[in-house]
């Protein structure tokens, strides 16, 4: 089949009750490979390939979707129909049938603004070539230290080809390349049990190798492992904490991010939710979501609606400016469209998700910031955590912290946790270095992943609630 040869305009046409709907058709093809290591056992070999069209009906401010991996016109053209006929049930519409008055529209294909090669296409690489690349890691991780009990590898790639076709005339055609690589390595000493975990991967083809050695991934993994098990428990208490730019960037992901995505905003459920144009964090703090970032993970040319990539300054000197927003926010709350609309595959609705998100460099030495401290944390890697949009409240784990005394960052400490109000701790803020670290990540939400990016420079928070096993 000729996906050139769909008369896109009578699908799009058909799906229409009148000119003011907004109507897309989202085609993907896309290739997967998925490779698991548990223990010291290759656990899955997967490769996959899916294909099919989303088609989307935006009518009264309400969206009807529906998605087939039937490419036939007739089956599209059908699909379209169905969707308005439930736009028009729901507004008691009964002459909708009759949509000859909806405009025939003339479709330019839109060119990127950005371009990122890619050197080495995983469409083009073996199994047998990516398992090889599994190898080096598990050797190192088993025989490097005994105390190791558990390994889980995971090497992830796919290519995705997409076309997007949508009523304001659009046509777009992008592929996206993602590669990533894991390790999460478990000690123990017959007493405790420490975990480690490092990831690496972005926008990439197999050319990610050629600067990435699988074996000094998983060395990081075993030694934030080995670190955490040596290391007393934390100090739990009130105290000041430096967070390294190599923490990883989730405190911004999740404290922050979510709550300036438009559709949650929007509802009223984002301790953000209408406070463009004031004061919401330090005047030091410049939040920046930017999908034209080229090779990180969450790069992307066109959105998932077919809307440029772009940089878009979200909070800059401490006000917030705007939310990031996909098509469904821009009709239904006039946002700006920040091209922020992405979705996990065709058979999910597009949604309002972040892309490669930061906090933007500052103008102090890193090793400032430590010195300033007499007595606290220095946080060198994240772990989980979770917030409640809403309130802002976060609790976070420290994958690897150390003590810092009298400005040096000494002894490490295990079981850290880190509790708080996100508006609260970036009003707080009192230093930011001139240093960037990002971390790779997938994000869910509402039941679909995508991949993201975070970023941030090494900073102080002068105060903030440490979870620890030992009082302070």
């Amino acid at each position: 089949m000729n996906l050139n040869d769909i008369d896109y305009n009578a699908i799009i046409k058909s799906a229409r009750l009148s000119d003011e709907d907004f109507a897309d058709i989202f085609i993907e093809s896309k290739i997967s490979t998925l490779l698991s290591n548990e223990g010291k056992r290759l656990e899955k070999a997967i490769n996959g390939m899916i294909q099919g069209a989303g088609l989307r009906l935006i009518s009264n401010k309400k969206t009807y979707y529906a998605y087939t991996n039937n490419l036939e016109e007739n089956n599209l053209i059908n699909i379209a129909k169905e969707l308005k006929e439930a736009a028009a049930v729901d507004i008691n519409k009964k002459d909708y049938k009759n949509a000859g008055f909806v405009k025939s529209l003339n479709f330019n294909e839109k060119q990127p603004k950005i371009d990122f090669n890619i050197i080495k296409d995983i469409a083009g690489v073996s199994i047998d070539e990516k398992l090889k690349k599994v190898e080096p890691a598990v050797k190192y991780s088993w025989e490097f230290d005994k105390r190791v009990v558990q390994v889980n590898i995971t090497y992830s790639d796919y290519r995705q080809d997409v076309m997007i076709i949508n009523s304001e005339g659009d046509f777009v055609k992008d592929f996206r390349e993602n590669l990533a690589f894991l390790v999460h390595t478990v000690v123990s000493n017959g007493e405790r049990v420490e975990v480690g975990y490092e990831s690496a991967g972005g926008f990439i083809g197999f050319e990610f190798f050629d600067k990435n050695a699988p074996e000094d991934i998983a060395r990081k993994a075993l030694s934030r492992a080995l670190t955490q098990l040596e290391a007393p428990f934390a100090p739990s208490g009130t105290m000041p904490v430096v967070l390294s730019s190599e923490a990883g960037g989730t405190m911004i992901h999740e404290a922050i991010g979510h709550g300036l995505e438009a559709d949650i905003a929007g509802n009223g459920l984002s301790v953000y939710s209408g406070k463009i144009g004031e004061q919401v964090a330090s005047n030091l703090i410049t939040v920046i979501d930017d999908s034209s970032l080229a090779g990180k993970r969450g790069f992307y040319r066109f959105d998932d609606e077919g809307t440029y990539s772009g940089r878009n300054v979200l909070v800059e000197n401490g006000i917030l400016k705007k939310y990031m927003s996909d098509r469904l926010s821009n009709i239904k709350y006039g946002y700006e469209l920040t091209g922020n609309g992405r979705r996990q595959s065709y058979e999910h609705v597009p949604i309002v998700r972040m892309s490669n998100t930061m906090i933007a460099p500052g103008k102090s030495n890193p090793e400032d910031i430590i010195k300033s401290v007499d007595n606290g944390i220095f946080v060198k890697k994240m772990g989980g955590g979770q917030v409640n949009t809403v309130t802002g409240d976060f609790v976070f784990d420290v994958m690897e912290g150390y003590v810092i005394k009298n400005g040096v960052a000494g002894e490490a400490v295990s079981g850290a946790t880190l509790m708080g109000n996100g508006p609260e701790i970036l009003q707080n803020i009192d230093m930011v270095a001139n240093d960037l670290g990002f971390g790779i990540g997938t994000c869910g939400k509402d039941g679909q992943g995508v991949p993201v990016a975070d970023a941030q420079p090494t900073l102080r928070i002068p105060s903030i609630i440490v979870g620890g096993k030992n009082s302070k």
